[in-house]
């Protein structure tokens, strides 16, 4: 049996398409059709049924894909544990955390990971924190970096990042000038919210007394957007600092402190207690506790000094 046989099984069962599998895995239709064919041929069963324009799993084809998964986890520990035996970390280090995060906050940290450990291949899983967690707790990903607190009593939790919500307005608005605002001059702003997210949750509890004059100009899924909207001067929003640095710095967009809100963004590290590291994992978990210089690095011990 091939295990790239098994990895277009999967994205096939994932998708409900051999096209959009073969997209996603950049083969063409007929390899990923070949090696499905392969596949029933071994097994002796026909794996998918088509359904108009998609396919589902057959009743072959689901009991297949449990042990399909099982497989290709044993795969991966099975070359982490070979590669743990190595001086050095090497493999796949597999780390969940959402766009933000991913976007503002590790990038550092990665690259000077990079920098020691050059052998070990990142792969990186994106989505909220929520679905991070449950990658975390099933194995599908070593660590996870997640906006806390985390209740779950199986994870090990460090925190690595804390960081202030501020007001974001373009430099035109008229709060731009201030030094400070209260949460009812925000409320008179055209407002552009994230649609879900922890900012979205603290928003909406901020602003609840306010519910019946605010008007909420867009919901936005990405915070790149937000920060495109607001400087173009079609709403303000709420940011956590170190995500906006670059266009104030640019003069594209102003942040001011909310003097009746406090609200931090705190991240973690997350993994497993029951489940021994890969090395590779464990020496990102230290770099990332411990910073890899720079800015995203020393936030923590910046804004402790704050408390």
């Amino acid at each position: 049996m091939d295990f790239d046989h098994l990895v277009t099984f999967i994205e096939i069962a994932k998708q409900g398409s051999f096209s959009r599998a073969g997209q996603k895995l950049y083969r063409s239709q007929p390899a990923v059709s070949a090696q499905i064919r392969q596949l029933e041929q071994e097994y002796g069963q026909k794996l998918f049924d088509r359904v108009g324009k998609s396919v589902r799993l057959t009743v072959a084809g689901e009991a297949l894909l449990e042990y399909a998964n099982r497989l290709l986890t044993l795969r991966n520990e099975s070359l982490r544990a070979v590669a743990d035996h190595a001086a050095t970390p090497r493999g796949t280090l597999a780390v969940g955390a959402n766009e933000a995060t991913c976007l503002y906050v590790l990038p550092d940290i990665f690259a000077e990971y990079s920098r020691r450990f050059p052998s070990v291949q990142i792969s990186i899983y994106r989505n909220f924190s929520h679905k991070v967690l449950e990658k975390v707790e099933d194995g599908t990903v070593d660590v996870g970096i997640v906006t806390l607190p985390v209740k779950s009593p199986s994870l090990k939790v460090h925190p690595i990042f804390r960081d202030r919500l501020m007001l974001m307005t373009s430099p035109s608005n008229p709060l731009a000038s201030a030094k400070t605002v209260r949460t009812s001059d925000v409320a008179d702003q055209p407002l552009i919210f994230p649609k879900t997210g922890f900012t979205r949750q603290v928003l909406d509890k901020q602003f609840r007394p306010f519910r019946s004059r605010l008007r909420i100009a867009m919901e936005l899924a990405s915070v790149g957007m937000i920060k495109r909207f607001v400087a173009a001067g079609l709403g303000v929003s709420l940011i956590s600092e170190s995500f906006a640095q670059d266009e104030v710095r640019a003069g594209q967009v102003k942040l001011i402190p909310i003097s009746d809100m406090e609200v931090w963004r705190e991240l973690g590290i997350v993994y497993r207690r029951d489940r021994t590291l890969p090395r590779s994992a464990a020496a990102f978990v230290t770099l990332a506790r411990h910073g890899a210089g720079g800015a995203t690095a020393d936030a923590p011990a910046r804004v402790a000094q704050k408390r």
